[in-house]
């Protein structure tokens, strides 16, 4: 049933496999047995952390929010089968990238696209009450929308040709709260300022197409997301 399996890379949580499935390019995500817990609150937790994900995934594409199309959940063996994007790049690759190149060549602006499709999305995300629960540019894939036989990567500088994909649902969930919104903003500003300190305004720039990328009131997201902000920065202040 799944051909050529072969370990893509090992986490903290998951190991990842790559292979075909019935046919298709498929990513296998294979929670680990945690041997500090008692069996079946291990099994009790995975197995709701795995229909999240699923659920969440799901949610995502009646949304609009593309990410990996989901194949299967394998409970007994801990596995969720999903496709694999084997033409892409992370937003982090990108970004590294980016700061390397001369685009003085040229008149577009991808990195202002981006970062306006990312805000975007997260909105998209939030309007629609799912926390990602690990928004990083390591968690976000570029794709291109008509492959291209463009070999290097100035093929993700075509703005116009490229998709954000949302993937690593693993920490998701379904809730309205808005405390969970913001902190979900959060993450993600404190992943751009670790990952992408040379960068200067990433977040605020996305922050600005949250705000306006629909007309609903989200006064109070906003405003939880600045007590979460006040509440870390007070936390690295103490220590």
């Amino acid at each position: 049933m799944c051909d050529n399996l072969k370990i893509l890379k090992q986490g903290a949580e998951a190991k990842l496999y790559i292979c075909n499935y019935l046919g298709k390019p498929t990513l296998i995500k294979e929670r680990f047995r945690k041997h500090y817990r008692h069996p079946d609150l291990d099994t009790s937790i995975t197995k709701e952390r795995m229909k999240n994900e699923a659920r969440s995934i799901v949610r995502c594409k009646s949304a609009g929010i593309k990410t990996p199309s989901l194949y299967l959940a394998d409970f007994d063996r801990r596995r969720i089968y999903m496709q694999h994007f084997e033409r892409s790049i992370t937003v982090k690759d990108f970004l590294i990238y980016y700061k390397k190149v001369d685009n003085s060549r040229g008149d577009h602006d991808s990195l202002g696209s981006l970062l306006k499709i990312i805000g975007e999305t997260v909105r998209k995300l939030h309007d629609n009450n799912i926390i990602h629960g690990d928004l990083t540019t390591s968690n976000m894939l570029l794709t291109e929308k008509e492959p291209s036989d463009i070999e290097d990567d100035t093929k993700w500088l075509n703005d116009k040709n490229v998709e954000l994909v949302l993937i690593d649902f693993g920490l998701s969930f379904i809730d309205s709260s808005t405390e969970d919104k913001g902190v979900d903003l959060y993450v993600l500003e404190r992943a751009l300022i670790s990952t992408h300190n040379d960068y200067q305004d990433l977040f605020e720039k996305i922050f600005y197409a949250y705000k306006c990328y629909s007309k609903s009131n989200i006064k109070e997201i906003i405003s939880k997301f600045e007590d979460v902000r006040a509440r870390g920065r007070k936390r690295t202040m103490v220590g």
